[in-house]
């Protein structure tokens, strides 16, 4: 088309396309988060110990952590026994190394409990007003009871094991999850995409596996990781009560508990044990609290 000079109009440039929500400079930037945090360079470098350890446990060990030697009663840390040994003259190294599948295992499976239903229910409550009500009302009631208490009577009712201490502590993780992703839930929900979508006729199902899930997978990842760390703790406590894992079975808080009837003979049987939880739960908390601050949008604003 010709202007009045009898020049052309210069053509108009298309409008800028908008960059996709995971573009490669934001995944880079997120990873550059990642890589400064000194809290999960800390806590990673911890868990991923923990995992190797775990992988390598038979390599690692240096007896039979199972086999007793009466001769070797209440020894020292050593060459041959870099931890000691414990009243029955069992290896303490062995026992951490084989304890860390234990209580990995434990750390895992009760998240997985807790997640399995904290999700869905939380995501129930959130996403459907008519369901809000009654969900969370059953989780005041379990919030109405401290953690360890709650997980006390779901054993005592079931009997004491560590499978029965897994469902205990798995149970008693529920709350926190349900009301993480419910709050989550609420936030997306409110967003105009989840309402256009809906404007459309896009199915609820379509709609929580589209836009909801992906939206608050952050939440998700950041409450799992401190949940292992609960669980362990828990877990010993219960084993420590009694309530859990019972020897010989190679669990850090069973351990603690055997160990504490000689505190005044062998103190390093109850040493590293508890040291061995210490550490773990430390390396997720930092792993988990690093997570939360590289994740948070609204610290990167």
């Amino acid at each position: 088309m010709a202007s009045a000079s009898g020049g052309s109009l210069p053509l108009a440039s298309p409008a800028p396309r908008a960059a996709p929500p995971f573009a490669p400079r934001r995944r880079s930037t997120l990873w550059r988060r990642l890589g400064q945090s000194w809290q999960i360079r800390i806590g990673g470098t911890i868990v991923a110990l923990l995992l190797l350890t775990v992988a390598t446990a038979p390599y690692l060990a240096v007896a039979d952590p199972a086999q007793p030697n009466v001769l070797a009663r209440f020894a020292g840390p050593s060459r041959a026994h870099p931890f000691g040994t414990d009243n029955l003259g069992r290896d303490i190294f062995s026992q951490i190394v084989y304890g860390s599948r234990i209580s990995l295992s434990i750390g895992l499976i009760s998240v997985g409990i807790a997640a399995a239903a904290g999700i869905t229910l939380g995501v129930l409550a959130g996403f459907y007003r008519r369901l809000d009500s009654p969900i969370m009302r059953v989780i005041d009631v379990l919030l109405a009871f401290p953690g360890l208490l709650l997980a006390i009577a779901i054993i005592g009712a079931l009997g004491p094991s560590l499978d029965n201490a897994m469902i205990a502590v798995g149970v008693g993780g529920v709350p926190q999850f349900v009301r993480i992703v419910r709050s989550a839930v609420f936030r997306v929900r409110a967003n105009e995409y989840v309402d256009a979508a809906r404007a459309v006729g896009v199915r609820d199902a379509r709609i929580l596996a589209r836009y909801v899930l992906p939206n608050i997978s952050s939440e998700i990842i950041v409450t799992a990781t401190l949940g292992i760390a609960a669980a362990i703790l828990v877990a010993a406590a219960l084993s420590f009560l009694g309530l859990g894992a019972q020897p010989p079975t190679p669990e850090w808080g069973a351990m603690a508990f055997v160990a504490s009837s000689y505190l005044d003979v062998a103190p390093h049987q109850a040493f590293f044990p508890i040291g061995a939880i210490f550490v773990t739960i430390l390396g997720f908390n930092f792993l988990g609290d690093g997570l939360r601050d590289a994740l948070d949008p609204r610290l990167h604003r």
